[in-house]
């Protein structure tokens, strides 16, 4: 009769918590300089456009950069300051 065992170190593991407010805050500093060299970009190229017509073009590029770039960019590079140890209140 043979047990299972396992006999690997065990790992303390340490909860995390994602925080809302310090990615909105890192990506604001992500998120300017790229909608500024967007416009910056578009306007002479769609002048004499509307601005809903300027609009419709810059958002899908936005969108595309934030989502396949500027995103995991953020998370990649500031996970630490993004996901803090969760605080723990002992119970009485």
């Amino acid at each position: 009769m043979t047990s299972t065992s396992d006999t690997s170190p065990t790992r303390a593991t340490v909860q995390t918590r994602f925080s809302r407010l310090r990615f909105a805050f890192i990506l604001v500093f992500g998120v300017y300089p790229l909608i500024t060299g967007l416009l910056y970009v578009v306007f002479p190229l769609t002048d004499g456009w509307a601005l809903w017509q300027r609009t419709l073009l810059v958002v899908p590029i936005m969108v595309a950069c934030m989502i396949w770039g500027l995103i995991p960019a953020v998370q990649r590079f500031f996970r630490g300051f993004l996901n803090p140890p969760a605080t723990t209140v002992p119970a009485c």
